[in-house]
C-alpha cells in the first residue's frame, strides 16, 4: 500500500462530497419544483423528488466526514443514475461546442462515487479506515 493512499482517498472524498453538496444546498435553498416536475412527467410519484436531498446533501455530508462512506457513495452514484435518466438522457451522446462530453460533470460524480465505494474512506475520516462500512 502506498503511503499516500489515504491522502488520495481524502482528496477524492472531499472533492466529490463538497462539489455535490453545493448542488444539494442550491436545491435546498431554491426548492425542487423542477425535479418534482421531471419525476411526475416520467409517471413516478412526485414525492420521490425529495430523494434528491438524500443523494445531494446527506450522502455527500457522510462522504466528507468519512462515516458510512461506502453506502453513502452508492447512494450518491444511484442519485446520479436517476439524474441522468430523468434530466440528461437526451445528452448522452452529445458533445459541447468545445468538444467535451455534455455529461462530464454527471460522469465525474457517478464514477467518483463508485471509486469511493470501492476504495472506502481511508484513515483520514471520522470513522477511521477500519470503521464499519468505511
Amino acid at each position: 500500500m502506498n503511503r499516500f493512499d489515504d491522502a488520495g482517498k481524502l482528496i477524492l472524498r472531499l472533492t466529490v462530497g463538497v462539489l455535490m453538496l453545493i448542488h444539494g444546498l442550491h436545491k435546498l435553498i431554491n426548492g425542487i419544483d423542477g425535479i418534482s416536475a421531471l419525476v411526475a412527467t416520467n409517471g413516478w410519484p412526485s414525492a420521490l423528488a425529495y430523494g434528491v436531498y438524500v443523494g445531494e446533501i446527506v450522502a455527500p455530508a457522510l462522504i466528507i466526514l468519512g462515516v458510512l462512506t461506502r453506502p453513502a457513495a452508492l447512494v450518491l452514484a444511484f442519485n446520479m443514475v436517476i439524474a441522468v435518466y430523468l434530466a440528461h438522457s437526451h445528452q448522452l451522446f452529445q458533445l459541447t461546442k468545445t468538444g467535451g462530453w455534455f455529461l462530464e460533470l454527471q460522469a465525474f460524480f457517478l464514477f467518483g462515487a463508485l471509486c469511493i465505494a470501492l476504495f472506502g474512506a481511508g484513515k483520514f475520516s471520522l470513522a477511521g479506515a477500519r470503521g464499519r462500512f468505511n
